[in-house]
């Protein structure tokens, strides 16, 4: 009886750690982790670099980086042209993922940005935005999303993408949002810290 009674409470025990660690673990993989390297031009890769290549003619402060993550590899780089700093990231097969452009508030459209702020001020108690990146999503053919980008145009596809710093509850905890063109939410995730290791090699 109560070598009946432990087994019983073992495996009930044992329950409750397996649902624990589950709910840890999708917990972990709603957030965002990720380690970036700087790395040598060499390093970067050939079929990446000969899509950017034409691009970087005339930019300035040109560096490239490896990023790691839970989930992928990606390559980026990044550098300053005609006033603007661009990002443009690759996967790690070298295929052109998205290119973002570091704005301000004042270059997002009005009832858009008003759109963003109505989800910023119902979704956090406070918030202070760090960084606004206007986001093109690779578009088939290439060269037409590398037309859309370096002139820097308007048009319905393109995201907004804030990195905030925002409270909900007592602390304040970084996030990264995602809207689209009109303002309208479409996905917000925690970001950890990066580690930025800067190793070139």
């Amino acid at each position: 009886m109560i070598m009946k009674l432990i087994v019983i409470v073992m495996m009930k025990y044992s329950l409750i750690v397996l649902f624990v660690c589950t709910g840890l673990g999708t917990l972990c993989a709603q957030e965002k982790q990720e380690r970036e390297y700087r790395i040598q031009k060499a390093a970067f890769p050939t079929k990446a670099f000969e899509v950017i290549e034409g691009k970087l003619e005339g930019a300035k402060r040109v560096k490239y980086y490896k990023e790691m993550d839970s989930a992928k590899i990606s390559y980026e780089v990044k550098f300053k042209k005609n006033r603007l700093w661009y990002s443009v990231e690759f996967t790690e097969e070298g295929a052109l993922e998205d290119i973002e452009i570091t704005i301000k508030e004042a270059d997002i459209p009005n009832d858009s940005y008003a759109t963003i702020r109505t989800y910023l001020k119902e979704n956090f108690t406070s918030y202070r935005i760090q960084k606004i990146q206007q986001q093109y999503i690779k578009e088939s053919p290439v060269e037409q999303t590398l037309k859309h980008a370096f002139q820097n145009l308007m048009i319905p596809s393109l995201n907004y993408e804030l990195i905030i710093d925002g409270k909900k509850d007592k602390a304040y905890q970084k996030f990264e949002i995602l809207f689209d063109a009109e303002g309208k939410f479409k996905k917000s995730r925690k970001s950890l810290p990066p580690n930025y290791d800067h190793v070139l090699y």
